[in-house]
């Protein structure tokens, strides 16, 4: 079985506060460079109500930094982290 070098997949959508310029950049470059991980991925999109709303999609060890920064963005909800070891590992929950 392949060695999964980062374990926790993190999900979780994110309405930015106050966006300043291209939030899907903004994010991905910070959390590329404070944060251990891989298979990053960010997509934001303004509503009619001009509420700036990213997905965000992340494999990390630390899954609580990557919350506590999206924290002080705006409001995160739908938060999602898995396990992925215990899932190869078949294991649910």
């Amino acid at each position: 079985m392949e060695e999964i070098e980062f374990r926790y997949d993190t999900q979780l959508l994110l309405d930015v506060d106050e966006p300043t310029g291209d939030v899907e950049d903004e994010l991905d470059e910070y959390i590329r460079t404070h944060f251990k991980g891989d298979s990053l991925l960010v997509i934001a999109d303004e509503d009619d109500s001009g509420v700036t709303t990213a997905k965000l999609h992340f494999h990390t060890n630390e899954p609580w930094l990557v919350l506590e920064y999206c924290r002080t963005l705006g409001e995160i909800y739908d938060i999602v982290v898995e396990d992925m070891v215990r899932q190869a590992n078949g294991k649910k929950g």
